[in-house]
């Protein structure tokens, strides 16, 4: 590590366990499992942890282990599910907590470090650069129109915090990407910076219009889209989408790409039909797809 010592110190007492439970008929359940692990990092001396959405998405129960092992309930009190953050209050005061980073103080080629929880409460600190700061897109219905790739290797738990030289949270980690440059990807803290208090107030992005969502998975191959699968009790597989579709139009758009695909669906509302126009099996099939909102989907 090339953060100094003083540095960790301060930095990882903020950082903490989470455990949680979610009931097996949650739509979550069957990708996610009922029981996750992950960590959060302390924002606030009141309390409030920061982490990544899908640890908590249909949590029953929330528990926060603090890195002297005093055992906390947490209550989950904002989820952006366009950006992938969550927010977790727990009863607690006079946590250390670190300050936030907007990206627009990134560059590329900065140095960075991530502190995860992993076993047995242990925290694991690993340090590189950003090598990245660019759009990106995943095989779930989701982007983001900048994100944060790092060539330090997630050492620990999912919702780590992504850290600068100056101990400040430039990102929540996401993803390990193990490609060459990017080991790991991370959601930076921009929409809770610019949010906060209406995600606190709300639990919610209240002023962000509904956007259609379907429940499939996709990937890009030779500039066409092809449905990995669709989540089950979605408008995907309730309309007849099956994995290997290769998607032609979306109400008339050409689709070439995810990000594609996405912006047309998010140009509609939740309740909007959607008119699909699939290869499959050497003919062309038309499927009428009737979107649902997503945070209604996973409430």
């Amino acid at each position: 590590m090339n953060a100094s010592v003083k540095l960790i110190e301060r930095v990882v007492p903020a950082t903490v366990a989470v455990s949680v439970e979610v009931p097996e008929h949650h739509p979550s359940a069957p990708i996610l499992g009922t029981e996750r692990l992950g960590t959060a990092v302390a924002i606030d001396r009141n309390g409030l942890l920061l982490t990544v959405n899908y640890v908590v998405i249909g949590a029953r129960s929330v528990e926060i282990t603090l890195l002297d092992e005093t055992r906390l309930d947490g209550r989950v009190v904002a989820q952006d599910f366009a950006s992938g953050l969550a927010a977790i209050e727990i009863g607690a005061r006079g946590l250390a907590a670190l300050d936030l980073c907007p990206s627009s103080e990134l560059s590329v080629g900065q140095e960075i470090f991530i502190v995860a929880a992993a076993g047995e409460n242990k925290r694991r600190a690993n340090n590189g650069m950003i090598s990245g700061l660019a759009p990106f897109d995943a095989y779930w219905e989701y982007s983001l129109d900048r994100a944060i790739s790092t060539t330090a290797m997630n050492p620990g738990l999912g919702g780590a915090p992504v850290l600068d030289s100056r101990g400040r949270v430039a990102g929540i980690v996401s993803l390990d990407i193990n490609e060459i440059g990017r080991f790991t990807l991370a959601i930076p803290v921009d929409d809770f910076l610019a949010h906060r208090g209406e995600l606190l107030q709300h639990g919610r992005r209240v002023s962000r219009p509904p956007r259609a969502w379907v429940g499939l998975y996709c990937y890009t191959f030779r500039d066409r889209v092809v449905v990995a699968g669709t989540l089950p009790g979605t408008p995907a597989e309730q309309s007849g989408l099956e994995a290997g579709d290769v998607v032609l139009t979306v109400d008339g758009q050409t689709i070439a790409t995810r990000r594609e695909l996405y912006s047309t669906l998010w140009r509609h509302r939740p309740g909007d039909v959607l008119e699909f126009c699939v290869f499959r099996n050497n003919a062309v099939k038309q499927l009428a797809v009737s979107s649902r909102d997503a945070e209604e989907f996973f409430a």
